[in-house]
């Protein structure tokens, strides 16, 4: 069932909507993290004038969460805002496919924590949404990306030509899904995650590509 507002919790970490109080967090992470963040943020060919503002964000997060849409929510590690993971867009009817991303600052990158954020959005799509395909498009040289993805469970389909405009041009995306099904052989709720903290236990908490 959709709820909106919404809040995802894996103990220390905790993955919410984006709150007025943010923007100047927020806008700190990204000027820190502009160069890391730069080959892989996309871009519109057509657009003209300033990016959209804080507050316009804010807006549409907040209609877009209402109506089941998009669900765009900040990472907070520790109780600090580290980056943003979303599913957007959601489609339901016939389809029930969400495509998400995700990204986090620079300095705790490695520690583990965009898979597992990843995967509480992921298990809340699949267990509350009824979500069916859950689907990550990245580009091949985002090594991070991709291993966020194999840790989420999600197989690598092919790869989809001119899929996004990154970073000023159209870029080649590799495809990365997850149905429903895959989990047949899994129990309960929250199954991507305990899946994450497996593969964390078993690396001894080392999480070094992602």
């Amino acid at each position: 069932m959709h709820a909106w507002p919404l809040t995802l919790q894996d103990a220390d970490l905790t993955v919410r909507p984006m709150q007025r109080r943010d923007r100047r967090a927020l806008q700190e992470l990204r000027r820190r993290n502009r160069d890391w963040l730069q080959p892989w943020d996309a871009t519109d060919p057509h657009a003209s004038g300033p990016a959209p503002s804080f507050a316009a964000q804010l807006r549409w997060t907040q209609r877009e969460g209402r109506a089941g849409r998009a669900l765009v929510l900040l990472v907070l590690f520790e109780r600090r805002l580290v980056g943003q993971v979303s599913a957007a867009p959601i489609a339901y009817g016939a389809q029930r496919t969400a495509q998400i991303g995700y990204w986090v600052d620079q300095r705790v990158a490695g520690q583990g924590i965009a898979p597992r954020a990843a995967a509480l959005l992921v298990d809340h799509l699949l267990d509350e949404l009824g979500i069916h395909r859950v689907e990550v498009t990245v580009r091949a040289e985002n090594a991070a990306s991709i291993a966020v993805a194999r840790k989420l469970g999600l197989r690598h389909e092919g790869t989809r030509r001119g899929a996004v405009h990154v970073d000023g041009a159209w870029r080649d995306h590799e495809v990365y899904a997850l149905l429903a099904e895959d989990l047949s052989g899994s129990r309960g709720r929250g199954r991507v995650l305990a899946r994450v903290h497996r593969l964390q236990r078993s690396s001894g908490g080392k999480t070094p590509s992602a």
